[in-house]
């Protein structure tokens, strides 16, 4: 029964500096031991007819029906019930990233090649430290250089962040294939399922200052298709925006579609109860998510033309050049201002 109801999706909190392969086995290591412990049915019964001694004595044998259990069924013979669990693994965390970490069982593995298809977004906060840059963009990587970062401000840095929101918008819109000036593009806008339904390159739906103390600061990414190391290298380019350098001293993921991180297991909750509980928990809201979103997909296929593949194309084109010029172009924008202004 315990075995029959471990299909389905469910996270864990993946902490930094260790891969996500190593989680993925301690959390089968854990659950195949828990289940192999659990009582077993109790062995199989067949017939043998057995020799026993005669009643009237004399030495004479006589051929009694008993039932006997079948020794193939026996733990000695048998070995383990349960020697490998199926587990699929979602959107991966690097080495050096932590946070929400999808796991599925099961059925559950086609379901997280379905939210895969769903594109949702995903939620990160990334600490930066202005003054120095790495050759990996963290900080604990090789020391390139050293930067003077007093004359950064808030205010300077929202900018930037805004630029960069504004930039990775425009981006969004294209590779949705959607009319904005249609009913569709309206309602899709309400119930916040605008976002590409294929490939393209990383792209930041949301990002914000959470906290600024120079020279550390702390950053809320909403994103699409990234790479942790995606993220790491736009704090470097940020600090290269406001005329400094800057490193990542920290990726963590607290949301990863439907699975927040206070759906996350953390390493003493890795047990056969408590993932079965998160299982049921979460059910609801895939299920949900799932129909809400590919229902969202057929239709935007059919009414999608071929002139929007080749926008989209055009798009990449034009996110790529936009995310190297237009912050540069902005940032100059305001220092004229703010020298004008003086």
């Amino acid at each position: 029964m315990a075995a029959a109801e471990l299909a389905g999706l469910f996270a864990v909190y993946k902490p930094a500096g260790v891969a996500w392969g190593r989680v993925r086995e301690a959390v089968e290591t854990r659950l195949l031991r828990e289940l192999n412990a659990a009582p077993a049915a109790a062995p199989r019964q067949r017939v043998r007819f057995l020799p026993t001694p005669a009643p009237g004595g004399g030495g004479a044998v006589e051929l009694v029906a008993a039932r006997v259990p079948v020794l193939a069924d026996h733990p000695l013979v048998r070995g383990p019930r349960f020697r490998k669990l199926k587990i699929g693994a979602g959107h991966r965390l690097d080495v050096k990233a932590s946070g929400v970490f999808v796991l599925g069982i099961g059925h559950g593995n086609k379901l997280l090649t379905d939210l895969y298809n769903c594109h949702l977004t995903k939620v990160y906060t990334v600490g930066g430290l202005f003054g120095k840059a790495t050759d990996d963009f963290s900080d604990t990587g090789n020391l390139i250089e050293k930067t003077t970062f007093d004359h950064i401000t808030r205010e300077k840095l929202e900018r930037i962040l805004a630029v960069i929101q504004g930039t990775n918008q425009k981006a969004l819109l294209m590779y949705s294939n959607i009319d904005m000036k249609t009913q569709e593009a309206y309602e899709l806008a309400v119930k916040g399922l605008i976002r590409p339904m294929g490939k393209s390159p990383p792209i930041i739906t949301a990002i914000r200052c959470l906290q600024f103390a120079l020279p550390e600061f702390q950053l809320e990414i909403h994103c699409l298709h990234e790479t942790q190391q995606y993220l790491r290298k736009m704090v470097h380019e940020i600090g290269l925006e406001l005329k400094s350098s800057a490193v990542c001293t920290q990726v963590r993921r607290i949301r990863d579609g439907v699975f927040t991180v206070d759906d996350a297991l953390p390493r003493t909750q890795w047990n056969l109860q408590s993932i079965q509980e998160a299982i049921r928990n979460c059910q609801l809201r895939v299920e949900t998510e799932l129909e809400k979103t590919l229902a969202h997909g057929e239709g935007q296929e059919s009414s999608s033309s071929a002139g929007w593949g080749q926008l989209g194309m055009l798009g990449r084109n034009v996110h790529e050049q936009s995310l190297q010029y237009s912050t540069a172009a902005t940032c100059q924008q305001c220092d004229g201002q703010q020298k004008e202004r003086g």
